[in-house]
């Protein structure tokens, strides 16, 4: 810990700070329930509540098949970057030498570059688990949206149920998505690390101010709390007729 200095410790515990706050901010504290996250977790729900009333499931199925597919190629650059962080481990003189001619501030030894990257490549790691585990529950909703019977087949009660089991899982898939793709943002905030403990306040902080306003103040908040979603006691149309009165579900 030599290599670090005070500045750097007190950049660094800000940055965890601001990453670790935020998480308790948007998913723990009484403020939780005005984020965007939490508007959408509540759609999820409702989706399972509307998937369970129609007896045509494809455009559900093709829903979840893109939220996997989405969270697997956020997972796949994760260990894409975590290999990219070893090859930067690997040429280190190369960079310092590099970066010294161009005047470059990046390091001052090559304990502190080696600090820094090995720091970045734990925040890939983190983000990877989290959308490894995000693509699981996934899954397992995608699973139990399948076992969920057509509407007359089952009690209604067991069919609620089991929506909002799959809708359970699907809210904790989401959230552990959203933690993946936090760790990949707040990463930008610490590549101004390498460019000093003053960048690397100044950036973790507008990482911060972002995802607030996102949270909280973004148009896409404004969109989502706009939006009225029908309770599940009023009278749905199956997905099996359409406006038309054709019983084909792509009309």
């Amino acid at each position: 810990m030599q290599a670090l200095s005070l500045l750097d410790l007190a950049a660094a515990a800000w940055f965890l700070v601001a990453w670790f706050g935020f998480n308790f901010l948007v998913d723990l504290s009484p403020l939780r329930k005005k984020t965007l996250s939490s508007a959408m977790d509540d759609f999820r729900r409702g989706w399972m509540v509307s998937m369970s009333l129609r007896e045509v499931r494809i455009m559900d199925t093709s829903i979840m098949a893109g939220l996997q597919q989405g969270t697997a190629f956020f997972a796949s650059a994760s260990l894409i970057a975590i290999g990219g962080g070893f090859a930067l481990l690997d040429a280190t003189e190369r960079i310092l030498q590099v970066a010294g001619d161009l005047d470059v501030p990046v390091a001052d030894s090559r304990a502190l570059w080696e600090i820094k990257v090995l720091g970045l490549m734990l925040i890939f790691a983190y983000g990877f688990f989290k959308f490894g585990w995000a693509y699981r529950l996934f899954n397992y909703s995608s699973i139990v949206m399948g076992a969920v019977p057509e509407k007359g087949r089952a009690p209604d009660d067991a069919i609620r149920k089991m929506a909002a089991q799959a809708g359970d899982l699907n809210v904790l898939a989401g959230r552990h998505f959203n933690r993946g793709q936090r760790a990949l943002f707040f990463s930008i905030g610490f590549l101004g690390w390498f460019a000093g403990p003053y960048v690397f306040a100044a950036t973790t902080f507008a990482v911060f101010l972002v995802l607030i306003r996102r949270q909280f103040a973004s148009r896409a908040r404004a969109a989502v709390l706009s939006g009225q979603y029908p309770s599940g006691d009023s009278p749905l149309r199956s997905g099996e007729y359409t406006d038309t009165g054709s019983s084909n579900p792509f009309t």
